[in-house]
């Protein structure tokens, strides 16, 4: 039987940008056509390229290698904004319930964002994460896969008066963050597949994660 999440995400998702309200979705949605307009994943990494390697620390501060990773196996690489993203929180979670599905792929799940060790390391708690959660900041490793964005000046003022911080998750004053993407890489670290949406609203599905790293073990197989 499959998982809820697995049927159910972009659904979840749909249903979060329902409860949103109007003049929210006009200001993301204005946001969004800027980073199309800008060209701005021109230069994102896509299948078939080989993909950076790096070495992150996790919500306890201790270092994480890709490239140790896919030594034992392919990995999941999911770049996200951050915990106060209820989008984002939605996916990790669906995520989450598949983790043994991804295990017994024999592949490794990694989340990166540019939120501070102590920030991932709430998310971790909160939602009870049993995958590494990387601090990217800076957005350097977001900056090698091509896929940062800066929250223009108007976008910025509109967020911080409701609230919004991102100097204090993100230890810096940049406002920039990663557009929303996932990798599906094979151990010889080249992607097999990149979802990469403008819109953060739009997720990688389970199901076509999961499809992708069973095609990888099906190439392995003698």
């Amino acid at each position: 039987m499959a998982h809820p999440e697995i049927s159910s995400l972009q659904a979840r998702l749909d249903a979060q940008k329902a409860q949103s309200p109007a003049e929210l979705t006009t200001v993301v949605d204005a946001l969004i056509a800027k980073i199309v307009a800008d060209d701005l994943l021109a230069r994102s990494v896509k299948v078939g390229d080989h993909v950076p390697d790096f070495t992150l620390p996790d919500a306890l501060g201790r270092p994480v290698s890709l490239a140790a990773s896919l030594a034992r196996g392919p990995v999941v690489l999911t770049f996200y904004r951050g915990e106060w993203c209820p989008y984002c929180n939605l996916q990790l979670h669906a995520y989450q319930a598949i983790l043994p599905d991804i295990t017994t792929l024999g592949a490794t799940l990694i989340a990166v964002s540019p939120q501070t060790p102590d920030h991932s390391l709430s998310l971790a708690e909160k939602h009870a994460l049993a995958f590494a959660v990387l601090s990217d900041q800076g957005n350097a490793v977001a900056r090698q896969f091509g896929l940062v964005y800066r929250y223009d000046d108007a976008t910025r003022r509109y967020f911080a008066a409701r609230g919004l911080d991102l100097a204090q998750f993100n230890g810096d004053e940049s406002w920039e963050l990663p557009v929303p993407a996932t990798f599906v890489i094979a151990s010889d670290g080249t992607a097999r597949l990149a979802f990469i949406d403008s819109d953060y609203r739009r997720r990688l599905e389970p199901s076509a994660l999961l499809a992708a790293l069973r095609a990888i073990n099906q190439e392995e197989i003698p």
